[in-house]
């Protein structure tokens, strides 16, 4: 049977007064190094996830409930996304590329160089309606062999990028950060929301035309922020080092779910959208909660 501990919503603004669900928080594995890229697949009914030290994709069975190794080596696999066909997209810190998971389970290479420089450790995804995928770039997975391979950054910036569905060619949409994290589109994908992680601060753009403007503080916070996550409220939900963290679509700081682990990303999943999936360090967490995750055209979750 899984652990359970208190399901622990802290109210910090009375606007998140009656967010919540289950009574628990089930830990339904605990064997990784430092767990990431929770990804759902609605048709499968399993989550896959990234254990980036120790090189390898992990795959939890709702049904189930077992998690089993489901690619190893893997390139150091960080975020994931699914596309509009149901396929898995990820980033990869050892081979320095974004791939897609075909449905014959073959690996395509999408990404893996701009201006004939190599890119530097892509670190987190999401897709546009119109079949884009955006992502960032930071130089973490090159940093030491931890999360990657040792190396340089031949590009010599830390980009955010939009891959064209047309014609696979990349375009640099944002390249003013210190280090690009997780990322997110509002549910109208009118805005793109896109964490600074050495920084410590989430930053707002306009979205038009396949490409940002603006770019204004939305959120900061001393310890910052990795992967988010909009629900279907309009609240961006952020994983920091006490857990989760919900901000109202104003900027204010709602409340908090608070986990006994540094929490890296999060992913709504389960056949409702209302199933809260958290890789947490070592562990993945699991809970049902009232709310959904916001869902994007011709997205299931």
């Amino acid at each position: 049977m899984p652990d359970r501990i208190p399901a622990e919503f802290e109210v910090l603004d009375d606007r998140f007064a009656g967010t919540g669900g289950d009574r628990w928080v089930e830990r339904v594995y605990d064997g990784g190094r430092w767990l990431e890229g929770p990804a759902w697949s609605a048709s499968g009914r399993f989550l896959l996830f990234s254990d980036i030290p120790q090189d390898r994709v992990l795959r939890y069975d709702e049904v189930s409930g077992r998690t089993d190794v489901f690619r190893a080596p893997a390139d150091f696999p960080n975020g994931r996304t699914v596309d509009l066909e149901g396929r898995f997209v990820s980033c990869e810190h050892g081979a320095r590329r974004v791939t897609r998971l075909e449905h014959d389970g073959s690996v395509r290479v999408l990404a893996d160089s701009w201006q004939g420089q190599r890119l530097n450790s892509p670190n987190d995804v999401v897709v546009h309606s119109d079949g884009s995928l955006w992502f960032t770039d930071p130089t973490y997975g090159i940093m030491t062999d931890y999360e990657g391979h040792q190396g340089t950054s031949e590009i010599g910036a830390q980009l955010v990028f939009r891959l064209d569905p047309a014609t696979g060619a990349l375009s640099v949409v944002a390249d003013d950060f210190a280090q690009p994290n997780g990322l997110a589109f509002s549910a109208d994908e009118a805005r793109l929301y896109v964490v600074d992680s050495e920084r410590n601060e989430i930053r707002v753009f306009d979205v038009a035309d396949g490409g940002l403007s603006g770019g204004a503080g939305f959120a900061a916070h001393p310890l910052g922020y990795d992967g988010i996550r909009f629900d279907d409220q309009g609240r961006l939900w952020c994983a920091a080092q006490d857990g989760l963290h919900c901000y109202h679509p104003d900027g204010s700081l709602l409340g908090r779910l608070v986990l006994p682990e540094i929490t890296a990303n999060l992913a709504f999943g389960g056949q409702q959208g209302n199933h809260l999936y958290l890789t947490a360090t070592t562990s993945l967490y699991t809970l049902r909660v009232n709310f959904r995750g916001a869902r994007y055209p011709g997205r299931s979750s």
